[in-house]
């Protein structure tokens, strides 16, 4: 009875034994699978998301300071988009070069950095960044941001809306005012960034602004620039109603324009192509913004240049960036189909270089 019982224990035992090794197997089994450079499926697409990310890291942090309540973090970052929306602002990059490479193009693409593309960039020194202005397309808040950031205000509010555009007093310096080393300089290390938008709403954007809304300080749209406009492109002689939209379609395909661009001076920033303000094939650019999805790309691009922790973007109107084809259509519904090719050609270069496509009324 004894030796039965020592048997019984011994195979208990021996039995445990088994269990703790089997046990062991398995354990080591999963430490090897998660620790493991996986070779299959997953890994295929792991380095893109790495690599996406890491560009985002490596981009230039200050250290933390304290700046005025409304420029906390908002903490919406990022939101759900962390792993997507790297690789939308890469594939946007891409795009870019692609287009910049493409020879049939160059002429649409290409543009020399000269003084009147350095003006339109302004510096954060403090922070390292540089912004590339494209009127029309939000840009007075990132301006109003950069300028708080530069410390000439402590918050938004205090800047006064005539003192935005005023580079005497809003503590802005432009890229042109540098010496020569000193702008190469910034343009390799700095965080570069500027924001575009459909190359059509956008001039629609500037006529409305400057000759039907007309700003009271800028006095100069309405009663130098329309006249001379007026008096080299419209048809109808007998017409005495102020600037209309196809007068102002026809100045800006005449391949011929810029005799009177010379006339009318940097006011033109507002409806000259992003190749021609910020050059975006011989400067390399870190991130470009649409205003059609900049619900996203502001915080983004807080997050790349590093200043995220200090800053947030001014709240958006609820579907002031969302793109309007009925508002689009119904401006050129009773423009030439000629007038509107024309105008097409010379911002081709704007359509393809960031993915706008050609307008479906000149399909037709």
């Amino acid at each position: 009875w004894l030796t039965s019982d020592n048997m019984h224990h011994q195979w208990l035992l021996l039995a445990a034994c088994f269990w703790v090794i089997f046990m062991f197997m398995v354990a080591s089994k999963f430490i090897t699978l998660t620790f493991k450079d996986p070779d299959g499926y997953g890994a295929k697409q792991e380095p893109l998301i790495l690599t996406a990310v890491t560009k985002v890291e490596e981009v230039h942090v200050p250290e933390e300071k304290h700046w005025p309540e409304e420029f906390q973090p908002t903490g919406k970052a990022f939101s759900g988009n962390l792993i997507r929306q790297p690789l939308v602002h890469m594939e946007r990059l891409e795009l870019l070069r692609n287009v910049c490479r493409d020879t049939a193009l160059r002429d649409l693409s290409h543009t020399t950095v000269s003084k009147f593309v350095l003006d339109r960039i302004f510096v954060c020194d403090k922070h390292k960044i540089l912004f590339c202005q494209t009127p029309k397309v939000g840009n007075t808040q990132w301006k109003k941001v950069l300028i708080v950031l530069n410390g000439a205000f402590s918050s938004i509010e205090e800047i006064p809306e005539n003192v935005v555009h005023d580079h005497e007093k809003n503590g802005l310096p432009r890229l042109s005012s540098f010496s020569d080393s000193e702008i190469k300089k910034r343009l390799n290390l700095y965080f570069k960034f500027f924001i575009v938008r459909d190359p059509f709403e956008r001039l629609i954007s500037a006529f409305k602004d400057k000759f039907v809304h007309n700003p009271r300080f800028e006095p100069w749209y309405r009663h130098e620039i329309a006249p001379g406009i007026i008096r080299k492109y419209r048809k109808n002689r007998t017409e005495t109603r102020g600037l209309q939209f196809e007068d102002f379609v026809r100045y800006l395909g005449d391949p011929n324009h810029r005799w009177l661009d010379v006339q009318f001076g940097d006011h033109i920033i507002h409806w000259v192509t992003y190749v021609e303000l910020c050059a975006p094939c011989e400067i390399a650019y870190s991130v470009i913004g649409h205003h059609e999805t900049l619900e996203d790309d502001a915080p983004y691009i807080l997050k790349a240049a590093g200043i995220d922790h200090l800053v947030s973007y001014p709240t958006i109107p609820p579907g002031i960036t969302v793109y309007n084809r009925t508002k689009v259509e119904r401006y050129f519904s009773g423009i030439s189909k000629r007038d509107i090719r024309r105008l097409y050609a010379r911002f081709e270069g704007d359509f393809k270089l960031f993915g706008y496509r050609e307008p479906d009324f000149l399909l037709n």
